[in-house]
């Protein structure tokens, strides 16, 4: 039996120390914003209200859901998310299996020309005026199309292809007659799960939370997605308009203001922290395959 020495065991019991305060740190703002959410307002201004829920109140909630903008919002964001998602998800893949295969001629040129755009843009004029001159101001592809393509991403899908598909097992199906097409449709794919997983929730996660792009591109509300709302209601103060200030005092408008902030952040994140426990167990695999080999 292996035997550890005094030193490794304080080495030991420092990182369970370290591994516990950052665990504390991390999961302490979503249990407070949480129990926020469902607790008496008073009790959350007041400072009662430190870690669990006091005096229930879903008054937040209910605000929340009675007000017909953030719920279009809501839609708008999975709208654009998973089309936006699905539409990241063809491309990377459509770019990244030609770049992996060692037959593909210029390949290297390619990626070399493809990195160079990651470390040099446009600009946000040049960009806002091509949108504008392709018509996509004001609608749902102006959010996606700007972005279908990720080069950080195609990259570590290509590191994937290289480094975790057996060349053997695509040159037998080329032997049997298999097209580029279908090996990558019934091989390459079906083996790329840990890596599929790891695109969806990246691009997922970054489709859930965008709000620049919508800040630019659109004036329409009725295309507004969550980000932008919930923008509006924690910095510019609009959810003054969520909440009725002709029935009470001032301190009741503060307070509803205040269940209403907590909720609208509880509801805006839900949805990913709900994503993430199904993709779990591609998500580690793959994303330790694809970013650290090759």
């Amino acid at each position: 039996m292996e035997t550890r020495s005094l030193g490794d065991k304080w080495f030991e019991a420092v990182i369970y120390a370290l591994l516990a305060m950052v665990a504390v740190l991390v999961l302490y703002p979503l249990v407070f914003v949480l129990s926020a959410s469902i607790s008496d307002p008073a009790s959350v201004l007041n400072g009662d209200m430190w870690l669990w829920p006091m005096d229930l109140s879903f008054v937040g909630y209910k605000k929340v859901l009675e007000n017909s903008d953030l719920l279009n919002s809501y839609l708008n964001t999975i709208i654009y998310t998973v089309v936006g998602t699905a539409i990241n998800l063809v491309m990377t893949v459509l770019a990244a299996y030609p770049l992996s295969q060692k037959s593909f001629y210029g390949r290297n040129v390619i990626t070399a020309i493809m990195v160079f755009t990651m470390f040099f843009s446009g600009g946000l004029v040049p960009a806002y005026m091509l949108v504008k001159q392709l018509g996509m101001l004001n609608s749902m592809w102006a959010l996606i199309v700007p972005g279908a393509v990720s080069v950080w991403n195609i990259v570590i899908m290509r590191t994937f292809f290289q480094t975790s598909i057996p060349g053997e097992i695509q040159e037998a199906a080329a032997i049997d007659g298999c097209s580029d097409w279908k090996t990558l449709w019934r091989i390459v794919l079906p083996l790329s799960m840990p890596i599929l997983a790891v695109m969806v929730l990246f691009y997922a996660v970054g489709h859930w939370n965008a709000y620049f792009n919508a800040l630019i591109y659109l004036t329409d509300r009725e295309h507004y997605p969550l980000q932008l709302i919930l923008r509006e209601i924690l910095i510019k103060d609009e959810m003054e308009g969520m909440v009725n200030v002709g029935d009470g005092s001032h301190a009741k408008t503060i307070m509803d203001q205040e269940a209403v902030k907590y909720a609208v952040v509880v509801i805006a994140n839900l949805p990913i922290l709900l994503l993430y426990p199904f993709l779990q167990k591609y998500f580690v695999r793959g994303i330790m395959i694809g970013a650290l080999k090759g």
